[in-house]
């Protein structure tokens, strides 16, 4: 193990990127901790240990939401954009066929997620100082204060997706993924130094039990990332100016979790809009309307069984979207039959893409099923346990665990190519 790290450190490039990505994460590390003025901190963090919403709203951003600093909205704006945007190419055939159009189809869909997330921000950066004002934690401000607090929670936004594409493109990793990452890992010291406190005689067998289920998640998350379905591909022999061509077999891996850690932000962000919407019905002077929002909030609220069963179904169904989404089987049919390979006992074209369908919705049952499970375990056990200070860690968990496994994938191939081009050498 120690070889092989060892190994991608003597990697020039690979240094750089690493470098690059650990320079971002402290420009994100420090803009979150930039607070912006007319905010009473203590009350504002008092309410965060009270509000499970806003615990988990926080975390997220990586605890710039309980700083009230400059990119106190996060990344959730962008990923609500991204959201909006996938659903609608489910819809609209414009951005259908702009989405099989290749490189050029994705940059335009990335950059209607770019102009839509600016009014989004606008939107939920009100719908904050709303809810907070509220509250008592900020103060009321004139117009122009209000405006231009709103452009400030705006801009960063906006410069945390500016960032997050720069690590991308010169850094290690997916670099929405990697700043959210950054922003959840950052949590999880005081998340430790909490548990600890809490540490007596009575419940260590509790910390205990929590502890092997922590150890079993992340387990599980490395394990089935890693599971793929290996679909048999043959290519028939050809003879071509004399000379014989094809022949080979080869394999069409298919991943168990082919969607990675995407289910999880958007099941993450969907569940928390309803909370953000029922905190702002509960001022209005309506009792329809406040019985609503006591509804919604009952329904959303973390640590209920309504919230864990909505999760769970909410990472199953958008596992199988975005797996849809990025996986065409007609597509991959067609190029298998263009090349002249086949899968054994299986007519080529509609046939085979039938076969790969059918197979993709199985291994993707398991998948989905799994993550979903992994999602509310960890409010299973702290229900069992009665540890209240790491319920929000085992969504935490499933992101980090799967954008370490994305970055060491990463790493693995920057270094197979090094070894080609000093080969060739």
């Amino acid at each position: 193990m120690l070889e092989e790290v060892f190994k991608f450190l003597n990697l020039r490039e690979l240094r750089k990127k690493i470098l690059f990505t650990f320079f971002i994460f402290l420009i994100f590390r420090i803009s979150a901790h930039v607070p912006l003025p007319g905010v009473n901190l203590v009350a504002l963090r008092d309410l965060f240990s009270r509000n499970a919403f806003f615990g988990l709203f926080d975390l997220f951003s990586g605890g710039a939401l309980q700083n009230f600093s400059v990119v106190a909205l996060g990344l959730n704006p962008y990923i609500n954009a991204s959201i909006i945007l996938q659903l609608l190419t489910m819809v609209i055939p414009s951005l259908e066929a702009l989405s099989k159009e290749g490189e050029y189809g994705r940059e335009k869909i990335n950059q209607y997620t770019r102009l839509l997330t600016v009014p989004l921000s606008l939107f939920q950066a009100y719908a904050t100082y709303f809810l907070l004002n509220r509250q008592g934690i900020v103060d009321t401000l004139p117009p122009i204060k209000l405006v231009a607090l709103t452009l400030a929670l705006t801009a960063g936004t906006v410069f945390l997706v500016w960032l997050g594409e720069l690590l991308t493109e010169k850094g290690i990793g997916n670099g929405i993924s990697m700043l959210i990452f950054a922003g959840i890992v950052s949590s999880y010291p005081q998340l430790f130094g909490q548990t600890l406190q809490t540490i007596n005689s009575e419940n260590i067998s509790n910390i205990f039990i929590l502890a092997v289920l922590a150890i079993l998640l992340v387990a599980g998350i490395v394990f089935v990332n890693e599971a793929v379905r290996e679909i048999p591909i043959q290519y028939a022999r050809r003879v071509r100016g004399g000379k014989q061509m094809g022949g080979s077999e080869t394999h069409l891996p298919l991943r168990v979790n082919s969607a990675g850690v995407i289910p999880i932000i958007f099941a993450v962000s969907l569940t928390l809009l309803p909370s953000l919407v029922s905190q702002y019905l509960k001022n209005i002077p309506n009792s329809k309307v406040v019985d609503l929002a006591n509804l919604l909030a009952n329904v959303f609220n973390p640590n209920s069984i309504s919230y864990n069963v909505i999760y769970f179904l909410l990472v199953v169904g958008f596992t199988y979207f975005y797996t849809a989404v990025t996986f065409n089987p007609d597509k991959v049919a067609e190029d298998i039959k263009k090349y002249g390979g086949f899968i054994p006992g299986i007519r080529p074209g509609r046939s085979t893409s039938e076969y790969l369908n059918n197979v993709l919705t199985r291994i993707t049952l398991a998948g989905a099923f799994f993550l979903g499970l992994m999602a509310i375990l960890p409010s299973i056990g702290q229900n069992i346990t009665q540890v209240n200070t790491v319920t929000l860690g085992g969504t935490g968990i499933l992101i980090v665990v799967s954008v370490v496994i994305e970055v060491i994938k990463q790493a693995q191939s920057l270094s197979l190519m090094s070894d080609y081009e000093t080969f060739l050498k």
